[in-house]
């Protein structure tokens, strides 16, 4: 007898899961224990297995579908000829019909939600996840939905009480600044209008944008072009679109997801493409107008270093943030001001460092971070994965990885033809090797 696949309950207060990739394809084989698929909530993205062996078929939600709990998604069957007869996918919002019959039908009237600007250099945002279902009450501070950029992912509020009475873009679509992705009502909708961005970007009686909302040439390409299950290969500022998970796994395993937009996959990336990645062969000859291999590779070993005993106690002093502490050793230690990045845990923060005291490392402003487009060094905080060691060739910006060893933390310096002199990366890794060995000299 089939076994049913459903969408779990994996928190107190959980009524949807995002489904976030499949890991088996219908008709495949699978053994109990096996990872079906990757399903994310508001707190975390977790594996679901399967519960028996067999075949997965009659799969009836795909990635990026919000699946109420308790729905049934899928089966293991005893033979994978079931998956022929499997029904039609079953539309997963109550109450709201297929985008095709709602492609044509008018948008009803209420406050326009758009895609919000949350940088100077954005013109796109991609949509994570809608955390209200359609026809929901919603009241202005409850979050609706959730966007990543290439800085940072942020919860975005509904900024209006009312019901969400149209959802004009999907979870893993990018969507072009200032376009309507919502419309909250003030009466409950009989039955909320679901349509994709590039469905609704068209539409001759959409809502207009607030006052002062440009058309960008993101938004006239995604009006022409015709809806695709993933995102162009390359987007349009060569930036990499991929989950929070997908880039935290990438980090850890070493991997360099912009070699999957060299070979054309198509972005956003989730984690089941890293499997991909991993099969790619080692990469030969750089391709040309890349930064190229790096010019300069230092490495130091920091034995019993004191740098988390040095953040404990400036912790208690009201400096919780470690991330400025290694800007301000990397300002220092290249002696002079600097604009500092620290990528840790799959997060990224630009610092403006100067040379002094630690108490003046600032979190850069919009406008800082656009202006120049890189910052002047890259610190690679690794100290919490199991690299034992690190060569990734030469990036736009000269990077400075940590990694945790044996007897300490192990630094390497990477840096392409003309970033720095070897006698600025040699002080550079020798002065930041002292500071980290001993914090308490950078106060001196």
């Amino acid at each position: 007898m089939p076994l049913d696949v459903i969408m779990p309950a994996l928190g107190m207060a959980q009524d949807t899961g995002l489904i976030v990739a499949w890991l088996k394809q219908p008709g495949e084989a699978v053994s109990a224990g096996d990872v079906l698929f990757e399903v994310e909530t508001d707190k975390a993205t977790m594996e679901v297995e399967a519960a028996g062996d067999g075949y997965l078929t009659h799969v009836s939600a795909a990635a990026g579908d919000a699946v109420p709990v308790g729905q049934v998604i899928a089966k293991i069957s005893e033979s994978p000829e079931a998956a022929d007869s499997a029904p039609a996918p079953a539309a997963v919002s109550d109450g709201a019909a297929s985008q095709e019959a709602n492609a044509a039908a008018p948008l009803p009237e209420g406050q326009i939600v758009i895609m919000p600007t949350l940088g100077m250099a954005q013109d796109t945002g991609l949509l994570v996840a809608w955390l209200q279902e359609p026809g929901a009450a919603v009241a202005q501070d409850d979050i609706l939905f959730e966007v990543e950029t290439d800085k940072s992912t942020v919860e975005v509020p509904a900024g209006f009480d009312g019901y969400l009475a149209a959802v004009l873009a999907e979870a893993g679509e990018d969507v072009p600044v200032g376009q309507t992705i919502a419309i909250i009502s003030e009466a409950k909708p009989d039955a909320p209008l679901v349509r994709s961005a590039q469905a609704s970007a068209p539409a001759a009686d959409a809502p207009k944008p607030a006052a002062g909302t440009k058309a960008t040439p993101a938004a006239a390409k995604a009006a022409a072009a015709p809806k695709a299950a993933k995102l162009a290969a390359v987007s349009d500022h060569g930036r990499i679109l991929a989950s929070p998970k997908a880039r935290r796994l990438a980090l850890e395993q070493g991997l360099d997801l912009a070699r999957l937009a060299e070979i054309g996959h198509p972005q956003p990336y989730h984690v089941a493409d890293l499997e991909l990645l991993r099969g790619l062969p080692a990469k030969g000859a750089t391709a040309a107008g890349s930064a190229g291999p790096a010019s300069l590779r230092l490495t130091a070993t920091v034995e019993d270093a004191g740098f988390d005993a040095f953040a404990r106690w400036t912790s208690e002093q009201g400096q919780t943030d470690s991330a400025a502490l290694l800007a301000g050793f990397a300002a220092a230690s290249l002696g002079r001001a600097a604009r500092v990045s620290v990528e840790s845990l799959g997060q990224t923060q630009c610092y403006q460092a100067p040379t002094g005291r630690l108490g003046q490392v600032a979190v850069c402003q919009d406008a800082d971070q656009d202006l120049p487009p890189s910052p002047d060094l890259l610190v690679r905080d690794l100290r919490w994965s199991r690299l034992t060691s690190v060569q990734l060739g030469g990036e736009s910006t000269p990077t400075l990885t940590l990694i945790q060893a044996s007897t300490g933390i192990e630094l390497t310096l990477e840096a392409a033809a003309g970033q720095l002199s070897p006698a600025e990366a040699v002080a550079l890794v020798s002065n930041f090797a002292d500071r980290l060995a001993q914090p308490l000299r950078h106060l001196l």
